[in-house]
């Protein structure tokens, strides 16, 4: 873990400054693919993410070591064809994966946050799950196993096979001519992203689209159909740890409501969306039928209120640098606190941005906690010993977030939509 946290500490910054660059791009360009919240929202999932991977907190049915060390035929050596072999099979399984997460119920849980965003840029590609607590890609690895490439060769590549995914979450980039025959580029993947009709649950490839076109699930972009993006089920919500349980929430109450023992059973097995017909009928839940005139989520928002998310944002993600920084000073147990003040201060100021009134409360009972502790312990973690000042600028964005929530609260609600107000 603390080697993936090493990782981590140069890649976020990575992220940071290519999302800037597409929201500057767009600007210059008179071409915007970008709105502020949207963008808070998915880069603040996207920390969620990593805090919940950095920590390891998630149950492995079956590790790959294991695998490899049961399963293996031969021992193939350390050589460029390994490489090249355990890069597809690492493709061929995120293809299964993939296509699982779109097709079956429960599996839907722990993908749709990345489908979330009603917007297409590089900023949408950070919408990683935090609900998928119980690990199964191992196990379609096995090819891997059986033909014995070692596990430092997948440990290597699989972060890399993720970050690879991220370039192409973009609407600036067009068609590439004949790259579009071997890899998944940005204009496969805007019809991967899009809800219209044509485009549901297609290009499910990672970074090559040769399974797409093997297995019949490729569709070209088409000129006269532009794709519209979101779920067909709106989060209607810019916090990311709500979208990540939303479905699982829905597939719970179906699954209580529903008077028949076996559709409680099969309810998440089965194709994604299917509900009991009891259930169907008696708690209609809305769809968006035309996906060319819906309302986007957009609550009304201040540029104060705009302000003040990107400095939530910016905080949050110092402070989870500095634990990366110091993952090995700090320890487990106080990782753990550590990671569930930026967690707890996620939920908090995205709850803000949807103006919930709850939220106010959230962020002072936080902000408290985290000046009692440095009051109580005279530093933040260790901050001090690599900035003279680190515990008092702690110490001041907690007070900055007590004043922030209380004003946007209370001060500006009465320009809080009664609609949007708990």
């Amino acid at each position: 873990m603390e080697t993936y946290a090493t990782a981590l500490l140069y890649a976020i910054p990575f992220f940071v400054v290519l999302v800037l660059f597409e929201v500057l791009y767009g600007h210059f360009v008179k071409s915007q693919k970008h709105n502020v919240m949207d963008t808070v929202s998915s880069l603040s999932s996207g920390l969620t993410n990593i805090i919940k991977d950095s920590l390891g907190l998630a149950v492995v049915l079956i590790t790959y070591p294991y695998l490899v060390e049961h399963l293996a035929l031969i021992q193939v050596e350390a050589t460029w064809a390994v490489w090249l072999i355990a890069f597809i099979a690492i493709d061929f399984a995120g293809y299964w994966n993939h296509r699982l997460s779109h097709h079956i119920n429960i599996f839907w849980n722990q993908h749709v946050i990345h489908h979330s965003s009603e917007e297409f840029n590089l900023a949408c590609a950070l919408r990683q799950s935090i609900s998928n607590v119980v690990g199964y890609f191992p196990i379609l690895l096995i090819p891997a196993a059986i033909l014995g490439i070692p596990n430092e060769v997948i440990a290597i590549l699989a972060p890399v096979h993720l970050f690879a995914q991220f370039w192409y979450h973009t609407q600036h980039i067009g068609k590439m001519g004949w790259l579009e025959y071997i890899i998944v580029t940005p204009s496969q993947h805007r019809v991967h992203h899009a809800i219209n009709p044509e485009y549901i649950d297609k290009n499910l490839g990672q970074i090559l689209c040769i399974w797409d076109r093997w297995f019949g699930t490729f569709q070209e972009e088409l000129n006269n159909v532009p794709p519209q993006y979101g779920v067909l089920k709106p989060a209607a919500t810019w916090n990311p740890i709500l979208i990540n349980f939303q479905h699982f929430w829905r597939l719970c109450l179906d699954a209580w409501r529903t008077k028949s023992w076996w559709d409680k059973l099969r309810i998440w097995f089965m194709p994604t969306g299917w509900r009991p017909e009891d259930v169907k009928l008696n708690y209609p839940i809305s769809k968006i039928e035309d996906v060319y005139n819906f309302t986007k989520y957009k609550p009304e928002a201040s540029l104060n209120l705009k302000a003040y998310a990107i400095f939530q944002l910016l905080a949050n993600t110092a402070l989870l640098l500095f634990m990366f920084y110091n993952y090995s000073e700090i320890g487990f147990g106080n990782l753990l606190v550590f990671g569930g003040f930026v967690f707890l201060g996620i939920y908090g100021y995205t709850s803000l941005m949807d103006r919930k009134t709850y939220a106010v409360w959230v962020e002072v009972v936080r902000s408290i906690a985290g000046l009692t502790l440095i009051f109580s312990t005279g530093n933040w973690f260790g901050i001090d010993a690599f900035l003279s000042v680190g515990s008092y600028l702690v110490a001041i964005y907690f007070i900055i977030t007590i004043v922030g929530a209380v004003y946007f609260t209370f001060i500006e609600k009465k320009r809080i939509q009664p609609s949007l107000t708990v």
